[in-house]
């Protein structure tokens, strides 16, 4: 590639919007009198200016505050709904009820790998590690589907093993109260992981919230087996005890599909879209050879390879990749990073850049 034609930006920042100052302050020379510039003076020590990037909050730590926060409150109010469901079950001896009480309690406990995976991801990147990581809470995305598996299995076993040896169902209002008080909390938390889950990018948390949905239609399973009960029908409970677990092996489809893409890079393709119409805006980029986005936990990542005139000069050619990598960190959602290459025109796409440096070897020689 000939001199002066390449530039390449890469931006760690705070991608926000922000063009202007977080509070209003006079930079004139009129102050009126001492106290007022003494006042100037301090504000201007106390409060953060928005153009200093060090100043600001990292967006993406605080959507890792925001996780934890939605993972905490959701473990403690699936943890009340579990342990209530679980003392009736020791009174009725419920199967149907006993089934939504473990999946209750495997949602509840995914907080647990889900929140390392959140404090995981807020470490700064290492020599090792140089894009952080934000791979674990992928990670625990599939500890996640490994927990909603394990739920679907107890959950038939005990069902068939109670068809197999019927035993009868007591305290049967009690079942249909705990079935009823299960659907209720776990839709609060549902829609509580899913809004937090998609606002911040976390797939997993997205479906962890599917499962808590799950578990909140299970849980009315329990009032067709109480009234089955109360009617006589003894095989009623164990029979919605399967219906349970046909229901987590569907949210099971769809958590394991969700993750699954995460882990293989899939974005959505409207975002890539998006992405080429913001470079290809930019004043000098003549076209867009490639776009390429990564999830990397719930921050998204881009390399963009542009082409651009052959004569501009090295600092023309970079400032037009700064300023590509600065319009594409407004226009795509959760990108904190970025890396924009150029080439000239007379060169375009990286299938060039093994012969360039063939020949660019062969006259150093």
């Amino acid at each position: 590639m000939p001199p002066g034609t390449l530039g390449d930006a890469v931006n760690d920042h705070d991608h926000q919007p922000d063009h202007g100052h977080d509070h209003p302050h006079d930079h004139g020379h009129q102050h009126g009198g001492r106290l007022a510039a003494w006042w100037h003076r301090l504000t201007h020590a106390v409060v953060p200016h928005s153009h200093d990037s060090r100043a600001k909050v990292d967006p993406a730590l605080e959507s890792s505050r925001e996780g934890l926060r939605a993972l905490w409150i959701s473990l403690v109010g699936l943890g009340i709904t579990a342990i209530a469901q679980a003392v009736i079950v020791v009174l009725s001896g419920s199967v149907a009820l006993l089934g939504d009480t473990l999946h209750n309690v495997a949602d509840a406990l995914t907080a647990v790998p889900l929140g390392i995976a959140f404090l995981l991801g807020r470490r700064a990147a290492t020599r090792a590690y140089t894009y952080g990581y934000g791979r674990a809470e992928d990670i625990a995305g599939i500890i996640i589907v490994a927990v909603i598996a394990a739920s679907a299995v107890a959950a038939a076993w005990t069902a068939i093993t109670r068809l197999l040896h019927p035993a009868e169902v007591t305290h049967l209002r009690w079942v249909a109260a705990a079935g009823l008080v299960g659907f209720i909390g776990n839709e609060l938390v549902a829609r509580y992981r899913i809004r937090v889950g998609r606002r911040i990018g976390s797939a997993a948390l997205v479906a962890d919230g599917l499962h808590a949905r799950t578990d909140g239609y299970t849980s009315l399973a329990v009032l067709l087996a109480a009234g089955g009960a109360a009617l006589g029908w003894h095989w009623a409970d164990p029979v919605v005890g399967l219906v349970i677990a046909v229901a987590i092996a569907i949210v099971l489809k769809d958590a394991a599909r969700e993750v699954y893409r995460r882990l293989m890079d899939a974005v959505d393709p409207e975002i890539v879209d998006q992405a080429e119409s913001t470079l290809r805006a930019v004043d000098g980029v003549r076209d867009v050879a490639a776009v390429r986005l990564r999830w990397i936990g719930h921050r998204l990542h881009a390399e963009a390879e542009l082409v651009v005139d052959t004569h501009l000069s090295l600092v023309a050619a970079h400032e037009i990749a700064a300023d590509a990598e600065h319009q594409l960190a407004h226009a795509v959602p959760r990108l904190t990073s970025a890396t924009v290459h150029t080439d000239p025109h007379c060169h375009p796409g990286g299938h060039h850049h093994a012969e360039l440096s063939h020949r660019r070897r062969q006259c150093l020689d």
